[in-house]
């Protein structure tokens, strides 16, 4: 057998090196003839609303579709909203509140769907507060985070419930903040989106009342930037089909689906499971999802939030979804 002096294998070291630089290189270009991945800047929630966001880029749905995604990761729909208006990002997830705010102040459209629920925003207290209804409210602190669908949502349901906010203590908060200011006793009640509330019950919540039989179903959308639009359409088809497979994993794979999400957002388990039952996930742009952005619109010109309502048949595009094979 042929033994070799350690110096000796010096050369063969680095040849191995080079070789694996140069075929790594070689792997990571386009095959001859294939177009090169077309690059999408991406602002989402790592919030379980937005599982089938977090599902596309962990199983490598838009890559599959020949796209290049740069995740931008927020809280909530306003940190989204702004990366879009800002040009930080091409297409961003929200709710429809900051949704139709932003298609009301900016050239950005709204181009489908991907979830929503009618009862994924709740208010909950302590385990034993005696809050027991909407007018035990009244002089008590509520946190919630303004500029959300949460916050549109609530402002729909005190006036169905004839509640009037300027007589509770409504506090600003992030959600993150909320299960330790509640159960300590730095305020009353919370409202927020899901897992929030679930998260909350676990330690120590209930329930108190829901968002939903107001006719909303508050649909997650994804809105584009015009330029975008223009620019890269065929990207955005490629986007929307990822995304519709994304939905369609997560009815036809649940447990798989709940795990992902548990693992990205870093909730446990069986809160994700939970949290993830108080949602609908599909791509649309259906009749209700519409009649949910008028609803709201309306709303938020009624609160004098907006002047005046937006044109959403020219803000919705749906063009794009009809080509990816959504509804």
């Amino acid at each position: 057998m042929k033994h070799y002096h350690p110096s000796s294998l010096v050369p063969l070291g680095l040849l191995a090196v080079l070789l694996a630089l140069i075929f790594g290189c070689a792997k990571e270009k386009p095959k001859s003839g294939e177009a090169p991945a077309q690059k999408v800047r991406f602002a989402y929630q790592d919030r379980v609303a937005d599982a089938a966001s977090m599902i596309a880029v962990e199983k490598g749905f838009f890559r599959d579709e020949g796209l290049e995604v740069e995740p931008l990761v927020f809280s909530n729909g306003p940190g989204c909203s702004e990366a879009l208006l800002s040009g930080a990002a091409d297409i961003g997830t929200m709710g429809d509140t900051t949704a139709v705010i932003a298609v009301s102040r900016s050239p950005v459209k709204i181009i489908a769907s991907h979830g929503g629920g009618e009862n994924r925003h709740r208010i909950v207290v302590a385990k034993d507060s005696p809050l027991r209804s909407p007018k035990d409210l009244i002089g008590k602190r509520l946190a919630v985070k303004r500029g959300t669908s949460t916050y549109g949502g609530l402002l729909a349901w005190a006036e169905s419930v004839n509640l009037d906010l300027s007589k509770v203590k409504v506090t600003e908060m992030r959600p993150g903040d909320m299960g330790d200011a509640l159960l300590s006793g730095a305020v009353d009640a919370i409202v927020a989106s899901e897992p929030t509330p679930s998260l909350v019950e676990q330690r120590g919540g209930r329930e108190l009342a829901t968002l939903g039989g107001l006719g909303n179903s508050y649909p997650i959308l994804l809105v584009a930037r015009d330029e975008y639009l223009s620019a890269q359409p065929e990207a955005v088809k490629a986007f929307l089909r990822a995304m519709q497979r994304a939905s369609q994993f997560i009815q036809d794979n649940p447990e798989e689906a709940a795990q992902v999400v548990a693992a990205k957002t870093g909730l446990p388990l069986e809160v994700a499971k939970r949290s993830m039952q108080y949602h609908y996930y599909s791509l649309q742009l259906d009749e209700q999802t519409r009649a949910s952005l008028n609803m709201i619109a309306r709303f938020l010109v009624e609160q004098k939030i907006l002047e005046a309502e937006p044109d959403l048949s020219q803000a919705v595009d749906d063009q794009y979804l009809g080509a990816a094979g959504g509804q």
